[in-house]
């Protein structure tokens, strides 16, 4: 085993980008910062005023994250020193948890003797997250288009593309918190054939839009019917924003991950569209925080002091 302070950096990410559910993802340049290290006894550290409020023991998801990949090592639960802080909103679909789940691995595995390939580890964020979109935008990088195996033992298979050059995301952070679990437990258990088909083809589109720079196809590749319009009653302002930010500007729009945030791509003015951002969050009287991301292309940093 590694005795070294291990420093981990870790993007944000956005999943599903419209139709992709739970397949598509990517990272933004806003970061996790964790630094880990094997100790006499367990001391945890969350700076930050989001952070101070997650436990501090070791039912601390970067403590069980890590002591996870110790037992899958075969190693014995480890004692560790861990320190966190983050520029990445808690539970409002920038893949916070992602971050954290990448980032605990990452120093994990050095601090176990680095027992685990990328690869690896990507698989068994997969799991631990339940979906790879997140996870695999942390982990590498840029666009991750992944899908989960059928066999459990299996690596989680993906392709990795470089964002298109340009491309930009303004952000908009409702404030107040949504879980995932609040998301999900609105969608429906079936879909009619017409709704699968439908996003079927859109996140065909989307795909390949992407790895040819066809920015001009995104609104139309970005449109969703499986995720999106069933949580509009959780996020006022989304219909509206989604339907008439192209309008105004935007390239596409799209529910970040679970939500609340909402994102809009586009490429050069955001002044225009910031104004309409503005109009439609100001009717529903939701404060709310804008701020624009680029495309992080590196994923996950790990030095060892």
């Amino acid at each position: 085993m590694n005795n070294s302070l291990v420093s981990v950096k870790v993007p944000a990410s956005t999943a599903n980008m419209g139709p992709g559910f739970d397949t598509i993802g990517m990272a933004f340049q806003l970061y996790t910062t964790i630094r880990m290290r094997l100790s006499t006894h367990t001391q945890i550290k969350m700076n930050g005023d989001e952070l101070a409020a997650l436990p501090q023991d070791k039912t601390n998801l970067l403590y069980k994250v890590a002591a996870h990949l110790f037992q899958l090592a075969g190693l014995p639960a480890p004692e560790l020193y861990i320190e966190a802080s983050s520029d990445i909103p808690l539970t409002r679909g920038l893949g916070s948890s992602a971050a954290a789940i990448v980032g605990a691995l990452g120093a994990a595995n050095v601090l176990a003797g680095e027992p685990f390939t990328l690869e690896q580890l990507f698989s068994i964020a997969s799991h631990w997250e339940g979906h790879p979109d997140n996870v695999g935008a942390a982990l590498f990088g840029g666009i991750v288009i992944a899908s989960m195996p059928e066999e459990k033992e299996a690596e989680v298979p993906y392709v990795r593309l470089q964002a298109p050059p340009s491309l930009q995301a303004l952000v908009i952070i409702p404030d107040f918190w949504l879980s995932t679990e609040k998301a999900r437990s609105v969608l429906p258990e079936t879909y009619n054939k017409i709704d699968v088909v439908y996003n079927i083809s859109r996140s065909s589109l989307l795909v390949a839009a992407l790895s040819q720079g066809r920015l001009d196809l995104l609104e139309q590749a970005m449109q969703d019917r499986i995720h999106q319009p069933y949580r509009a009653s959780h996020v006022p302002g989304l219909s509206e924003i989604l339907k008439a930010a192209p309008k105004h500007g935007a390239l596409g729009a799209a529910l970040s991950g679970a939500g609340p945030t909402i994102l809009c791509f586009f490429k050069e003015d955001k002044e225009q569209l910031s104004a309409f951002i503005e109009s439609v969050m100001t009717k529903h009287q939701i404060p709310y925080q804008a701020m624009v991301l680029l495309p992080d292309e590196v994923g996950i940093q790990i030095d060892v002091e």
